[in-house]
């Protein structure tokens, strides 16, 4: 019997749900192949994430008992319990680029409300709307797993899937061109006096569209080409520990950062990009160069000594 962490086996169950979702074969609803799809978006992310090391599936309980298991220091596999698909999708989104926690956790949410709640519908959204945002996550889980489209889903579906992340990236071109425009149109309003005194004020008042990043930096706004706009993100994907000696006794240390963008704003135009693949699909730079203070990566002394 395989451990429960298992990524190979935590691999093909995922590939027999998506099987069941796509498999015209059977008569399903719409409804009941969105659900399979779902359940195997999460054991796609659980078979990723387990590849690199079960202890990151594991949740954590007081005792360890959890996180020793997964380890395979002490025996105990009918008690292993996993992180719920929140923590899963957040962990995939720190480790495996570009995969978008929100939009995951969106689908695990309509999931659970079609399981738990009233409603008789999967998603607020049709099919051919939902199936290029599934495919779009399921996709880099797939590469994580060091895997192809035709592995997971066989040869006959590839072109199937392929034309869904096409209309995802299509998707997300049009979505951003959308909010370009829009801050585009509001500022030439503004500027020729074409906006009513309350839309005026409102446009006028000060903001602060920043999300307060740890790290950001300028760039220059795709929609209005000024330099107000500001890059923003926390999660530092690439670091490099630098040492200069200044004196026989004195050194100096430092490290750059490489930080995943997460956030872009502009105080000219109000252009506000809240993600990722909207970055990335304007065209700005989807991370930040920072330099760290070594402090903050180093472990302050227990002080049991």
């Amino acid at each position: 019997m395989s451990a429960p962490w298992d990524p190979d086996a935590l691999w093909v169950k995922a590939k027999l749900f998506i099987n069941n979702a796509l498999d015209e074969a059977v008569p399903r609803s719409w409804e009941e192949r969105a659900l399979w799809a779902s359940l195997s978006l999460e054991l796609l992310a659980k078979a990723a994430l387990s590849r690199a090391s079960p202890l990151l599936i594991a949740a954590p309980n007081e005792d360890g008992q959890n996180l020793l298991v997964a380890a395979g220091l002490i025996q105990g596999e009918a008690r292993f319990k996993s992180i719920p698909a929140k923590a899963l999708f957040a962990r995939c989104s720190m480790a495996f680029k570009p995969f978008n926690a929100v939009e995951a956790t969106r689908i695990a949410d309509n999931r659970n409300e079609y399981l738990h709640g009233a409603t008789a519908e999967f998603a607020p959204i049709p099919a051919e709307a939902w199936w290029p945002k599934f495919w779009a996550q399921a996709h880099v889980l797939v590469n994580s797993c060091d895997r192809d489209l035709e592995d997971f889903v066989g040869e006959s579906r590839v072109s199937e899937v392929e034309r869904a992340l096409e209309q995802n990236a299509r998707n997300l071109q049009e979505r951003v061109q959308m909010l370009i425009s829009r801050a585009q149109q509001q500022l030439a309003r503004s500027r020729q006096g074409e906006m009513l005194a309350r839309e005026l004020e409102a446009w006028e008042r000060p903001r602060d569209l920043s999300i307060g990043g740890s790290h950001s930096t300028a760039a220059d706004c795709p929609a209005c080409g000024s330099e107000d706009g500001l890059l923003e993100g926390d999660e530092i994907v690439d670091q490099e520990i630098h040492t200069e000696q200044l004196s026989e006794s004195d050194f100096d240390v430092w490290i750059d950062l490489e930080v995943a963008a997460n956030h872009f704003s502009c105080s000219t135009c109000h252009l506000v990009l809240d993600s990722f693949d909207l970055i990335d699909a304007a065209a700005l730079p989807v991370t930040i160069e920072a330099i760290g203070d070594p402090g903050d990566f180093w472990e302050p002394d227990y002080g049991n000594d």
